[in-house]
C-alpha cells in the first residue's frame, strides 16, 4: 500500500515537472513574440533642415508613436544655461519618452498640464488617434489643423497610454550637437536606438533662418551666447557652430564609429529625400523596421509634389518641395553665400555640397553639380 503511494507521488511529480518544463516557457515565449521589444528611432538634425517634413514620414506611420522636439520644455524652461549644460537634461527627458515615461515632463510643465501644453502636440499622428483621441483612426493620415481643433481636451495622462501602445517611439530632436553624448543611450539595455542624422544645405539653412530669425532667437542664444548673435557676423557665427556639429556628428557616427554603432547610424540629405521621396522614405522605413505602405507611399508623392511653396515656416503641406529647396539659389544675395560657404566649408565638403564660386554659378548651375557625392 506504501510503495503504491510512493510510486503515485513519483507520476505526479514527473507529470508536474513534464508541464513545467515544456508548457510554461512556451507560454512565456509566447507571450515574448506577441509584444517584442519597441524600436526607438531618433531623428537628428537642426532648426530649418526640413526635420519637421522628414519627421512626419514618421508621425503618420501607423505604428510610431511620434514626438516633435520634446527638449523644447528643457531650453524654455532652462534657457539661461548653453546648449551643452543643457545636453544632459535633453538626454534623459528624450530617454525617458522612448520609455514611454512621461513624468519626465513634470519638471518642465505645470501640474495642472493637459495634452495639449506638449510642444507641437498636434503634430503627431498618435496623439491624435486612439487612445490619445477617439475622433480619428489610427490608420488615418491626419494633419495638425484637424487634430489641433478636435483632439486637444483630453488628460495629459493619454501621452503615456498612446506610447505604450505602439512598436515604433520616434523623436525629432534639434537640441543635441554631440554624438557621443547619446552613447549612453546607444548602450542601454532597455532601448533599441536608431539614429538617423538629417542634413541639409547650409546655404539653404541660413537662407531660412533668415526668414524665421525672431523665432530661433532664444534658440541661437543658446547655442552661441546673446553676445556672438549680435550684429551682422551674429547669423554666421550660429551657422558655424551647426556646420560644426554636424560634422562632429557625421565623423563619429561614420567614419570613427563604436562596435555599438553598427547599423544604427544613417545620414540622410534633405535634398535627396525632395530629389527621391519615395526612395528615401523607403530607405529609412527599412532602416527604422518598418513596412511602407501604400497609403503612406500616395501620401509622400502628394506632400512632396503639390504647387505649395512652403511659405507657412513652420506648417508641413503639400508643396513643391524640390523647388522649395533651392529657393535659396535665386533669393541668397551671393556676398551672404559666400559667407556661410566660408564658415561651413568643413561639413559642405564632408556633406557632399559643392561650393559655388560666383553669382552666375549660383544662378545657372545644374541640380546634379551642386551634389559632389551621395549620402547612401
Amino acid at each position: 500500500m506504501v510503495k503504491s503511494r510512493r510510486v503515485q507521488v513519483l507520476l505526479i511529480l514527473v507529470v508536474l515537472s513534464f508541464i513545467l518544463i515544456h508548457f510554461l516557457p512556451c507560454s512565456n515565449n509566447a507571450h515574448m513574440e506577441e509584444k517584442p521589444s519597441p524600436v526607438h528611432i531618433l531623428i537628428l538634425s537642426s532648426w530649418r533642415s526640413g526635420s519637421s517634413f522628414t519627421g512626419q514620414i514618421f508621425s503618420q506611420h501607423p505604428s510610431v508613436f511620434y514626438l516633435m522636439e520634446p527638449a523644447w520644455h528643457v531650453w524654455v524652461k532652462m534657457y539661461q544655461n548653453s546648449a551643452k549644460v543643457l545636453h544632459m537634461a535633453v538626454r534623459d527627458l528624450v530617454r525617458s519618452v522612448f520609455l514611454c515615461d512621461m513624468s519626465v515632463f513634470d519638471a518642465y510643465m505645470s501640474s495642472q498640464k493637459k495634452k495639449s501644453d506638449l510642444f507641437q502636440w498636434e503634430t503627431s499622428r498618435a496623439l491624435c488617434s486612439p487612445p490619445a483621441c477617439d475622433s480619428f483612426s489610427r490608420s488615418d493620415i491626419i494633419t495638425a489643423g484637424n487634430c489641433k481643433t478636435i483632439c486637444g481636451k483630453y488628460p495629459f495622462s493619454k501621452v503615456e497610454e498612446a506610447c505604450k501602445t505602439y512598436s515604433h517611439v520616434a523623436i525629432k530632436e534639434v537640441r543635441f550637437f554631440d554624438l557621443k553624448v547619446l552613447y549612453p543611450l546607444l548602450t542601454d539595455p532597455s532601448l533599441n536606438l536608431k539614429i538617423i542624422h538629417l542634413v541639409r544645405d547650409p546655404r539653404a539653412v541660413f537662407r531660412s533662418r533668415e526668414n524665421t530669425m525672431a523665432d530661433l532667437k532664444r534658440d541661437s542664444n543658446i547655442v552661441v551666447g546673446s553676445q556672438k548673435t549680435k550684429g551682422e557676423m551674429g547669423p554666421y557665427n550660429t551657422m558655424q557652430v551647426i556646420c560644426k556639429s554636424h560634422v562632429e556628428i557625421y565623423k563619429a557616427g561614420s567614419q570613427a564609429a563604436p562596435s555599438f554603432l553598427k547599423d544604427r547610424y544613417l545620414l540622410v540629405r534633405y535634398e535627396d529625400i525632395v530629389r527621391d521621396p519615395l526612395a528615401r522614405a523607403a530607405q529609412m522605413y527599412r532602416f527604422a523596421e518598418l513596412h511602407f505602405t501604400p497609403e503612406l507611399q500616395k501620401w509622400v508623392h502628394n506632400i512632396t509634389h503639390g504647387k505649395g511653396h512652403g511659405a507657412q515656416a513652420f506648417d508641413i503641406g503639400s508643396r513643391d518641395a524640390l523647388r522649395v529647396s533651392q529657393a535659396w539659389r535665386k533669393t541668397l544675395p551671393f556676398q551672404k553665400i559666400e559667407k556661410v560657404q566660408n564658415v561651413c566649408k568643413d561639413a559642405m565638403d564632408l556633406l557632399g555640397y559643392r561650393l559655388v564660386q560666383s553669382e552666375e554659378e549660383q544662378k545657372n548651375m545644374s541640380l546634379d553639380l551642386l551634389f559632389t557625392q551621395n549620402s547612401s
